[in-house]
């Protein structure tokens, strides 16, 4: 699908305070771009404006187009783009987002490495997970918008695959195994974001 001139409220699963956006694609108005920015399309990580009817108004947003982080108001948000309506561009980008709460890469081993695939399969490079948590996270921020999704190990052995939403690999023994084990993983540290930046809103890069 190719991407649109503009994008409306119509184009829209959700919409209005009472949804979340955190691991969601979401529609910006047009009015908060600047004029020579065309992209309405991001990838929503958190922020205290995210949550359902927020007490706060900053949300964190990564571009669909360029990959760039930025923030904004959630008085800026249209609502949550409809999954069926990604284009495969930004499909692509989607692929290359880590969990918000990931662990820094600076400072931890990767385990795993994450793969989605668009349905004539192109892909872009793999992203580094280090934990069975991070692993479940990036499948399900990824879910609603991939056609086919590959975990592979430090071997590139494939450890677990899922096609339109469907596990192909392992059988489901094995992935309930899986998801016990990313249970039992310590609690992710803080948020890289801090909640407590409001700011004057707008195209703020981070």
């Amino acid at each position: 699908m190719e991407p649109k001139l503009l994008y409306t409220a119509a184009d829209c699963i959700e919409t209005g305070y009472d949804c979340s956006l955190q691991g969601k694609v979401i529609v910006l108005s047009r009015q908060a771009l600047r004029s020579d920015y065309r992209n309405q399309l991001f990838f929503c990580s958190g922020g205290n404006g995210a949550n359902p009817n927020p007490i706060g108004r900053s949300v964190f947003l990564t571009s669909l187009s360029d990959g760039e982080n930025y923030r904004f108001f959630r008085s800026d948000v249209l609502g949550v783009l409809k999954p069926e309506l990604l284009p495969e561009s930004a499909k692509l980008h989607t692929s290359q987002i880590r969990p918000a709460d990931a662990l820094p890469l600076e400072r931890n081993e990767p385990k795993y490495s994450g793969y989605s695939f668009l349905p004539d399969g192109r892909y872009a490079a793999g992203v580094w997970l280090c934990s069975e948590q991070e692993v479940m996270d990036y499948i399900e921020m990824q879910k609603p918008y991939q056609h086919r999704i590959m975990i592979c190990d430090r071997n590139d052995f494939c450890v677990l695959e899922l096609r339109e939403g469907q596990l192909l690999y392992p059988g489901e023994e094995a992935m309930e195994a899986f998801r016990q084990e990313a249970q039992a993983v310590a609690p992710y540290p803080l948020s890289r974001h801090s909640d407590l930046d409001e700011g004057n809103g707008g195209m703020t890069m981070t």
